[in-house]
C-alpha cells in the first residue's frame, strides 16, 4: 500500500485547463432546477454555484468505468479503490460570473493522502481550481475527493451520524429530493455517476439505502442560503460531507449567523441528522 501511495503522489502537480461558455440556456436550466432556493442576483449575473456545470469532463462511452465515471489515470490518479465520493472542500468567490462569459478553469492536483478509516482504507485527492473570465479571477476552489473500498454484499449501508439536539438556525429551506431533481442536476453537469440515478446499482453494488443526493447539490444550496442570509458579497466557505444524503424525502438546508460574524450552514436529512456542514468566514 505504501508503494501504491508513492506512485499516486507522482500525480501531484499535474494540471489541465478547460473552457466553457455560460449560455442563457444553461442559466435557465440551472434556475429551473434549483428555484426557489437561489440567492438573489443582479440581472445578467449567473446564479451562485453555476460553475459546477461548466466544462465537465466529457469521456466517450468506451472510456467510462463500471460506476459511470470516466476512467481514472489521466488527470485524476489511478486510485485502485472503486467508490468515489464528493468529500468537501473550500469555495472562495471573488467576482460574479455573468451570462455570456467565456470561463477558463485551471486545475491542479494539490495533494493525495491515504488514511485508514473505520470502514477500511481511504484515499483523499485534493484538486485545486481557479476560474477566470476576461475580467480576471472569479472563483477559487479546492475540491476534496475520497475513494473507498467496494461494498461487501450483505453489509449495512453507511450510517448517518448519531442524532443530536436540533441546531438553531436563522434561515431554513426545505428542499425536495426526487429522482427527477437528481436527474436534472446530473444532466446539466454531465455527471453519469450511477449512484445518482441507477437504484439497482446503488443499492446492490455500492450498498447505499437508495439514490444518493449529489454533494455539489448540497454545496450549491449551502452557498445560496449563505448569500441569502448575508445579503451578498464574497463568500469563503469551508465545508465537508458527514454522511451520504439519501434521496426520497425532503431535506433541510440551514444557516445561522455566529457571534464572530461567520455563517454556519448545514444540511439535514429527514431524520434530523446532519449530512454536510460548513462555515463561511470573511476573507
Amino acid at each position: 500500500m505504501s508503494t501504491d501511495i508513492e506512485r499516486l503522489k507522482s500525480w501531484i502537480g499535474r494540471s489541465q485547463e478547460a473552457s466553457d461558455l455560460i449560455t442563457p440556456r444553461l442559466v435557465q436550466s440551472f434556475e429551473a432546477t434549483f428555484a426557489p432556493h437561489l440567492a438573489p442576483h443582479a440581472e445578467g449575473e449567473a446564479p451562485l454555484a453555476l460553475h459546477w456545470c461548466l466544462a465537465p469532463p466529457i469521456a466517450p462511452m468506451a472510456a467510462i468505468g463500471a460506476d459511470g465515471h470516466a476512467a481514472k489515470g489521466e488527470f485524476l490518479p489511478p486510485v485502485a479503490l472503486p467508490r468515489r465520493m464528493w468529500a468537501g472542500g473550500r469555495i472562495e468567490t471573488v467576482a460574479p460570473l455573468r451570462t455570456g462569459d467565456h470561463v477558463t478553469r485551471r486545475s491542479k492536483i494539490g495533494d493525495i493522502a491515504w488514511k485508514q478509516g473505520r470502514s477500511g482504507p481511504l484515499c483523499f485527492v485534493a484538486v485545486e481550481h481557479e476560474l477566470v473570465t476576461e475580467r480576471g479571477v472569479a472563483l477559487r476552489e479546492r475540491h476534496d475527493i475520497v475513494y473507498r473500498e467496494a461494498a461487501t454484499p450483505g453489509t449495512a449501508p453507511p450510517a448517518a451520524p448519531p442524532a443530536e439536539a436540533p441546531r438553531p438556525a436563522d434561515l431554513t429551506w426545505e428542499v425536495g429530493s426526487s429522482p427527477v431533481f437528481l436527474f436534472r442536476y446530473s444532466a446539466i453537469t454531465f455527471n453519469s455517476h450511477r449512484i445518482h440515478y441507477d437504484e439497482p446499482y446503488v443499492t446492490a453494488e455500492e450498498g447505499y439505502a437508495g439514490l444518493v443526493v449529489h454533494g455539489p447539490i448540497q454545496a450549491t444550496l449551502m452557498l445560496n442560503i449563505i448569500a441569502t442570509l448575508s445579503g451578498g458579497g464574497p463568500i469563503r466557505l469551508d465545508y465537508r460531507g458527514i454522511a451520504p444524503l439519501i434521496a426520497g424525502a425532503p431535506f433541510l438546508v440551514k444557516a445561522k449567523r455566529l457571534p464572530d460574524g461567520a455563517i454556519a450552514t448545514w444540511t439535514e436529512g429527514a431524520d434530523g441528522r446532519v449530512r454536510m456542514e460548513g462555515v463561511s468566514r470573511s476573507a
